[in-house]
């Protein structure tokens, strides 16, 4: 609750504005009932005409008015409830962003992905219904109420009797309504991810005819959410009935001891009319709270699950530290593992000169890909120390760090965008900047094919390219505008190897300051690196230049014969 009156609190006079018109606007309702009262009891017999155009023309005044009042104050607080939301999702979406791989992780993409869309949503439709309902429904109670003791005590008492089992009655279903909301979100959560997959593996979905089988697994996880929404709803939606059960129960009540009061001359026609109209009102009112209820039950589960991912500490802080080391890039006895997993690399210790060349190869799950998340601080180590331009890599702020690499990573994405903003992605490049990047890329002859060149638009993760041209593209965008350090995990695996040559070539005459990691499945892609760190289920096994390790390991001998059969790489 704290939580969503942080961001409602900007707008406290834009509310208080809506809230007053809406105020003056449920006092209009109210007197309608009083003014017909007056007119039956007190008007009429008199048989003044005069005076009846008058009063109606009253009553008429306070319709007008109370629709008005009611439009203008709706419409504030739509745009209340629409700035709130907007805030929200702003700042989330600016959250998720920070969170380290680890907490991404912990989180899940499609709880994420629900929490952003579906969540902020609820909360829209709970500020929205707040300010709609959240005065006019107390307002129309509470005067209801008021104005009928002042009418007529006795009634007034018979009605509030009923009063204190609505309250017990809401109370109790609200506590066991929000948990299962919270259960339902998470029921939410579980479809999006399976329905990600399914779009995300549509190609293997086919190719391995699994398509039943998927829609039987979407059909489980469907049924599963039904259940939970079923629950939940049915829960809430026992207050309504049974709040008209007691209600009606309270005007039967009212209605027979008007009767006895009005024959024995207690009681005027008149005000039980009117009585019996503000009966309705405040039968409607508290049909409004109750709806208040469902909403903000359903709005104070997805606002907890939204604080949880906003108010989740920063992971990866920066620490203060000076000059660690000589060494321009290095690994110092470093070793990691995922969460819930067993060591991924094991005492792993390496260095690299500024401009030089540095292969990394070893067996797939050898942990390749993961000195590449490391070096980027997607995870710290759980031992050791990075160190980055004599500095240990805690000590760089996030825009400074990421400012000195270009990146290709194994699980790349292209985005739903044009092929130049794909490559500059939101640097400050000039065309011919870009121009000499895809050229480094070797993917010239096919960008000037494209209808409108750079900007050609591509499709979400390069559906509308070829295996070899979405990783040509990935490469201009990671060497656009010559970086300090250009890692470039598996990024040849889909070039030919005369392309791939003329890559090697590129990177060795043109990138000659740059200093490379290059992670790759290919002897061929690193054969001219000037060193090659070699691994093997998280542990250096050798490093050296080519003819080095080809003469004194076992193991590069073996991924060398398996992959030439002995003959010499083509340079």
């Amino acid at each position: 609750m704290k939580f969503l009156i942080t961001y409602v609190k900007p707008y406290t006079k834009r509310m208080a504005a809506g809230m007053s018109i809406k105020f003056a606007g449920a006092i209009m309702d109210l007197l309608l009932p009083w003014i017909l009262a007056y007119i039956l009891d007190s008007v009429i017999p008199t048989g003044s005409r005069q005076r009846i155009y008058l009063w109606g023309g009253a009553m008429l005044l306070c319709s007008v008015m109370a629709i008005v009042t009611n439009i203008i104050a709706n419409r504030m607080a739509a745009r209340v409830a629409r700035d709130t939301t907007k805030s929200i999702r702003g700042d989330l979406f600016s959250k998720i962003t920070e969170l380290s791989t680890a907490q991404v992780e912990e989180f899940t993409v499609p709880s994420l992905v629900s929490r952003l869309t579906t969540d902020t949503y609820n909360l829209h439709q709970t500020v929205g219904m707040i300010q709609r309902l959240g005065i006019r429904a107390p307002i129309l109670l509470i005067g209801g109420i008021f104005i009928t003791f002042s009418l007529d005590p006795v009634l007034t008492m018979v009605l509030i009797s009923m009063v204190p089992f609505t309250i017990v009655l809401v109370t109790m279903i609200s506590r066991k309504g929000i948990p299962l909301f919270v259960q339902q979100q998470a029921r939410v959560d579980q479809l999006v991810r399976t329905v990600r997959e399914n779009i995300a593996g549509a190609r293997v979905v086919k190719a391995l005819s699994k398509g039943d089988y998927e829609k039987k697994r979407f059909a489980h996880v469907n049924q599963q959410l039904v259940a939970a929404e079923t629950k939940a709803n049915v829960t809430m939606a026992a207050t309504p009935p049974l709040m008209d059960l007691l209600l009606n129960l309270g005007l039967t009540l009212v209605v027979v001891v008007s009767a006895f009061r009005v024959n024995n001359g207690l009681t005027q026609p008149g005000v039980i009319v009117a009585f019996l109209t503000y009966f309705t009102i405040i039968l409607n009112a508290m049909l409004s709270i109750t709806r208040i209820f469902t909403v903000f039950s359903r709005g104070i589960a997805s606002a907890e699950r939204i604080a949880e991912v906003i108010r989740v500490p920063q992971q990866l802080k920066q620490v203060t530290s000076g000059h660690v080391s000589e060494a321009y890039l290095a690994f110092e006895a470093v070793s990691f593992h995922y969460p819930s997993s067993k060591e991924t690399i094991h005492d792993l210790s390496f260095t690299t000169a500024r401009g030089e060349t540095l292969g990394i190869l070893g067996a797939t799950g050898s942990g390749k890909s993961t000195i590449a998340k490391l070096l980027l601080r997607l995870y710290d180590p759980t031992k050791g120390q990075i160190v980055l331009e004599g500095r240990a890599l805690q000590s760089y702020a996030p825009s400074e760090l990421y400012a000195k690499f270009g990146v290709v990573l194994q699980k790349d994405v292209i985005f739903a965008d044009t092929l130049r903003e794909n490559i500059a992605f939101g640097r400050d490049f000039s065309d011919e900047v870009l121009w000499e990047a895809v050229k480094n890329a070797q993917a010239l002859e096919f960008v000037q094919q494209l209808p409108g060149g750079l900007d050609y638009l591509l499709e979400s993760k390069g559906a509308n390219l070829s295996g070899g041209q979405k990783q040509r593209v990935l490469l201009a965008r990671g060497m656009a505008g010559h970086p300090e350090v250009l890692l470039l995990d598996d990024s040849a695996s889909a070039l030919d190897y005369q392309t791939d040559a003329k890559l090697r070539q590129v990177l060795a005459t043109e990138f000659a300051s740059s200093t490379k990691l290059i992670i790759a499945q290919r002897i061929s892609s690193i054969q001219h690196a000037d060193q090659i760190l070699l691994l093997e289920n998280g542990e250096l096994v050798g490093l050296g230049d080519h003819e080095t390790l080809l003469a004194t390991n076992l193991l590069y001998q073996a991924i060398y014969q398996g992959q030439t059969g002995g003959e010499a790489l083509v340079s």
